[in-house]
């Protein structure tokens, strides 16, 4: 697994976090909902990568 993936969804939450205050704060609830499902989504589509790695290698570890 390689590190740079956790600076990577680091990187996209602090964007997201800025974006959202900026947006509540300019009245814009709505685009600001979006914009943090949007940041949820690039991050659930990077990980699940790894979880099927994760459940690939039990697959093998457990078969007889």
């Amino acid at each position: 697994m390689d590190i740079s993936i956790i600076f990577r969804i680091a990187a996209v939450g602090v964007l997201v976090a800025v974006l959202n205050q900026v947006l509540l704060r300019a009245g814009r609830e709505e685009q600001a909902m979006l914009t943090t499902l949007a940041g949820l989504v690039v991050v659930l589509f990077w990980v699940i990568q790894y979880v099927s790695t994760v459940f690939e290698t039990m697959e093998t570890m457990f078969r007889f």
